[in-house]
């Protein structure tokens, strides 16, 4: 396994939407893996294919309280949403340091294919209802700090670029 790295804010490619798996081999397995790794070494809840600049419909994550319990999700589709909405405070690997609300679905129900190609449908709610909306908004190009004014993400965009200076003096 290796660590991949992770593409911050502003990004170009982190807008890039990404396309279906088209099998689920011993590479998407190797890069599922590698995304868990990468995703427990930055103590993340939940990684996309996107941000480690690969663009398949591909997801990662483990919302449990050990972090033992890892998930792969390829091709992932909400087929149910409940009507009810709820304001989160969220995070993101790719926008370090940074925590806002968004407002999601309190619960949903996603189908997808595991590591193994199996179909399965996942019936979402609380922190792993937020945590798969969010990381598939990642796989149609969209950030968590798209769903903020106009000035937060501006002083967001701002804030990151200075960061990414400052790592690169």
């Amino acid at each position: 396994m290796a660590l991949l790295p992770i593409l911050c804010y502003p990004d170009p490619r982190l807008h890039t939407i990404a396309r279906p798996v088209q099998a689920v081999d011993e590479r998407i397995r190797t890069l599922a893996d590698d995304m868990l790794e990468t995703m427990y070494d930055a103590q993340g809840v939940g990684l996309a294919a996107t941000q480690v600049d690969v663009h398949e419909r591909l997801l990662v994550f483990d919302v449990s309280e050990e972090h033992d319990q890892p998930q792969v999700l390829i091709n992932p589709e909400i087929v149910w949403t409940s009507e009810e909405k709820h304001l989160n405070s969220e995070g993101c690997l790719s926008v370090p340091g940074i925590y806002d609300g968004v407002e999601r679905f309190v619960a949903v129900h996603v189908r997808a294919l595991d590591a193994r190609g199996a179909s399965r449908v996942i019936e979402a709610d609380g922190l792993l209802a937020v945590c798969i909306q969010h990381e598939m908004d990642h796989l149609v190009g969209k950030l968590f700090v798209q769903y903020l004014s106009p000035l937060k993400r501006g002083r967001i965009k701002t804030r990151m670029l200075k960061l990414q200076r400052e790592a690169r003096a």
